[in-house]
């Protein structure tokens, strides 16, 4: 099976004059020639990916070293401004001149870290709409099973770092969408706390619950990436003057004595949660206890309400947004669920709204008693493996559907998806481990120190080793 390498192992290949940035670059441009076309992860592919790859290799030569993505294949979902390519939200709606001549926050802070930025992926439209084939964007497909969904809304840099095009990447999480794609393509992602990274030069879907994250094979790789783009900035009414720290400080320095709290309510004993999903996670647990950690029952109260509390606040804020344009004649130009989705809101009414934020300042406080009395929480990510593309387009499905992430961004709390082995058909499974506000190097170390023991966020997708060998015949 085709190895490929995590940020931590190409940042020192890069340093011991092993490889160089050019060669990163060229392999990943490589991987995006030989599989893209069938997963489709990418709307535009940088130009100028050799010319930074260049650069980067002066700089390292001339020990200019800019940290640990210098040099790194990387890549950004099509929702943050990029001064040298166009952002689409994969959208017809979108102005076609919105973010033009200008980088995000996240996008300047990447670049300043020396990271090759490799183009523009996928995604949800809005951040919230299934792939429609009618429309001129491509449609992203799981790379363990192409008839799968790659999850979304971050579907295009899921399936960028599972198959290796990158090696690192940028997603935004409204109500899992960091998450879920790193639970259904088999790697680490990592939703912030609401503020951690500032969001300036991002379209918004939900203002309230929006947050740009992390998204790698391996948990250091994650820390890696933070260390980049968190921290206050002022364009940013929403960002948080926290004071940041480094996230690969301590990382390696085990989880003795962490406590654990298994909320089973919901989370576990939801009828429609797997049972070899509730399986694999369970021995997720198992490991972090035989390496140091304390783990007991608990209960985060009424979690199926904060999903619903959660999905109206989301889709409450984002009607807030494209009202104007839902209500003129491009309500066509939207995709058929993203149109659905978006216009369900205009059903609710403003006391929904509020007494979803009644039960929100309730639940957050709930929340707060119990992180008093554990470190972490571990849960399931998603309540299955990935789904058949097929089932993906109802927009009533995700109404009926449990969310273990959505609560979390109820809260605002950080949470850790990571690989938790693979089911009998060879699809991944995935734990989900959240801490309190601001708790990100905890949660980053948990998942080292899991990491360490195994080998599931290493494991790459049959069609790597297929589209480079088609490459060579």
């Amino acid at each position: 099976m085709t190895e490929l390498l995590t940020i931590e192992e190409a940042s020192d290949a890069l340093r011991s004059g092993q490889v160089t940035s050019i060669d990163l670059t060229e392999s990943s441009l490589s991987r995006i020639e030989a599989v893209d076309e069938r997963v489709g992860a990418f709307i535009a592919v940088n130009d100028s990916a050799r010319i930074q790859a260049q650069r980067a290799d002066v700089e390292l030569t001339a020990k200019m070293d800019r940290g640990p993505l210098h040099g790194i294949p990387f890549g950004l979902k099509d929702i943050l401004a990029t001064s040298d390519q166009p952002t689409t939200a994969n959208s017809l709606v979108l102005d076609t001149a919105w973010g033009n001549g200008y980088d995000s926050v996240v996008t300047e802070r990447v670049r300043n870290a020396g990271a090759i930025i490799m183009g523009k992926l996928v995604m949800s439209e809005f951040a919230i709409g299934t792939p429609d084939s009618e429309k001129p964007f491509p449609i992203p497909r799981n790379p363990w099973d192409l008839e799968r969904s790659p999850a979304g809304s971050s579907s295009g840099t899921g399936i960028a770092i599972s198959t290796g095009m990158v090696l690192g990447g940028i997603g935004t999480d409204t109500g899992g969408s960091v998450r879920s794609p790193a639970s259904w393509n088999g790697h680490t992602g990592l939703k912030v706390t609401f503020g951690r990274v500032p969001k300036w030069g991002c379209v918004p879907l939900g203002y309230s619950l929006d947050s740009i994250g992390p998204m790698a094979r391996s948990a250091w790789d994650c820390g890696a990436i933070l260390n980049v783009i968190a921290g206050y900035d002022s364009r940013d009414i929403t960002a948080s003057r926290e004071p940041t720290v480094d996230y690969l400080d301590g990382i390696k320095d085990g989880i003795s004595g962490l406590r654990i709290g298994i909320p089973v309510p919901y989370f576990f004993d939801h009828p429609e949660v797997a049972i070899d999903q509730r399986v694999a996670v369970e021995k997720v647990i198992q490991q972090l206890e035989a390496l140091g950690a304390n783990a007991r029952q608990v209960e985060l109260p009424h979690s199926d309400i904060a999903k619903e509390a959660n999905t109206i606040t989301m889709l409450s804020e984002a009607f807030a947004y494209h009202h104007p344009d839902m209500g003129s004649a491009r309500w066509s130009e939207y995709g058929r669920n993203t149109r659905m989705t978006i216009g369900s809101a205009s059903l609710f009414a403003a006391s929904d709204y509020v007494q979803a934020q009644r039960f929100r300042s309730w639940y957050t406080r709930e929340a707060a008693k119990l992180m008093n009395e554990v470190d972490v929480l571990v849960t399931p990510t998603h309540p299955t493996t990935a789904a058949l593309s097929a089932e993906m387009g109802d927009p009533l499905r995700r109404p009926k559907q449990p969310s273990f992430t959505g609560p979390f961004n109820l809260l605002g709390y950080p949470a850790l998806a990571l690989p938790a082995g693979f089911s009998s058909s060879g699809l991944p499974f995935s734990a989900q481990i959240i801490g309190a506000p601001f708790s990100e190097a905890l949660l980053l170390r948990a998942g080292y120190a899991y990491q360490q023991t195994t080998d599931w966020h290493l494991r790459v997708p049959p069609i790597v080793t297929a589209g480079e060998n088609n490459a060579d015949n």
